[in-house]
C-alpha cells in the first residue's frame, strides 16, 4: 500500500511539470506531416491543399442583331456610332461566318456606301453651286487647264531669277573625287548659261573651315546667299535636277526679301487671293444658306 502511494505521488509530480513546461512554450505551427519524422504517416494526415484562384468571368462581347435596326434608324445614325455598329457586324461575320451573318454585314455596309454616294452627289452639286469652294479654278484637272498651270508656273519663276541675277548668288561646294559633283557641275553651268548667275565654286577638301562654318558634311552642296543679309539657304543636299533648282531658289530669293514667310513657302504670285493662299481670308457664308 505504501508502495502504491509513493507510486501515484512521482506520477502526479511528472504531469505537473511536463504541464508547466507546455505552458512556458509559446505556441508554433503545426509540422507538415511528411516532416515529422516522430509522427510519420501513422497519423494519416492530409496537408491541406493550397485554394486555386478565382477564374474571371469570360468577357462577352456585343453582338448586334439586324433585326433591332430598321432602316431609319441605320441610315440616320451618327457617323461614329455606325462605325462602331458596322465594325461589330463585320466582326460577328468573321467570328460566325455564317451565311445569315454574312449577308448582315453586307446589307449594313450597303447603307454605308449609299450614304457616301449621297454625300457625294451632294458635294458635286455644292461645287457647282457654288464655284469659289472649287479648287478646279486654282488646280485644274483637265490637261488644257494642267498646261496653262505650268506656264504660268514656269514664266513666274524664270522671270523672277532673272530680276534677282545681281542681288543673289550661289556657293557650290563641291569634291574633286565626287562622282556625283560631276554630274551637277553639268546643271550648274547649265544654269549659268541660261541665267547669267555667279557662282561660287568651293573645294570641300580645301576649304573645311568654309564648310564648317556653313555646317557642310556631304557634297554637291548648294546655298543661296543675298548680298543685303549674311543668311544662307540651302537649295540642295545631293544632285539636284534643273527644274528642281530652278523652282527652290525661286522660293529662297522670295523668302529672303521678306516677300513670303515660311508658311507661304509653296504659293506663287499668281496664285495670290485664291484656295492655296493661307492669308486670304476666309469665304464668308453665303446670306440664307442651309445649316
Amino acid at each position: 500500500m505504501k508502495a502504491l502511494l509513493v507510486l501515484f505521488c512521482s506520477l502526479l509530480i511528472l504531469g505537473n511539470t511536463a504541464f508547466a513546461k507546455d505552458a512556458l512554450v509559446p505556441e508554433q505551427e503545426p509540422v507538415p506531416y511528411y516532416k515529422d519524422y516522430k509522427r510519420g504517416w501513422f497519423w494519416y494526415e492530409q496537408e491541406k491543399a493550397p485554394e486555386k484562384p478565382k477564374e474571371e468571368p469570360e468577357q462577352k462581347h456585343r453582338v448586334p442583331y439586324l433585326k433591332d435596326y430598321t432602316v431609319d434608324r441605320l441610315w440616320y445614325m451618327h457617323p461614329d456610332d455606325f462605325q462602331a455598329l458596322l465594325t461589330d457586324f463585320q466582326k460577328k461575320a468573321v467570328w460566325r461566318p455564317t451565311p445569315e451573318n454574312v449577308e448582315e454585314y453586307y446589307y449594313v455596309q450597303d447603307i454605308a456606301r449609299r450614304k457616301a454616294l449621297a454625300f457625294t452627289n451632294v458635294a458635286e452639286y455644292v461645287m457647282q453651286k457654288d464655284p469659289e469652294l472649287s479648287l478646279s479654278k486654282d488646280y485644274p484637272t483637265v490637261v488644257p487647264g494642267q498646261n496653262a498651270l505650268v506656264r504660268s508656273r514656269e514664266g513666274e519663276v524664270k522671270e523672277r531669277i532673272m530680276q534677282a541675277k545681281g542681288d543673289y548668288g550661289l556657293l557650290y561646294f563641291f569634291s574633286p573625287t565626287c562622282e556625283y559633283c560631276e554630274e551637277q557641275e553639268q546643271i550648274m553651268r547649265f544654269f549659268e548659261a541660261r541665267y547669267g548667275w555667279e557662282i561660287k565654286r568651293i573645294d570641300f577638301t580645301r576649304e573645311q573651315r568654309l564648310a564648317d562654318r556653313f555646317g557642310i558634311t556631304i557634297v554637291p552642296t548648294i546655298l543661296l546667299v543675298y548680298r543685303n543679309s549674311a543668311d544662307a539657304i540651302p537649295i540642295s543636299a545631293g544632285v539636284i535636277s534643273m527644274a528642281e533648282m530652278e523652282d527652290k531658289i525661286y522660293r529662297g530669293i522670295r523668302l529672303l526679301a521678306g516677300e513670303i514667310t515660311p508658311q507661304e513657302y509653296s504659293i506663287y504670285d499668281f496664285q495670290k487671293g485664291g484656295a492655296f493662299d493661307v492669308t486670304a481670308p476666309a469665304l464668308r457664308r453665303k446670306e440664307g444658306g442651309a445649316r
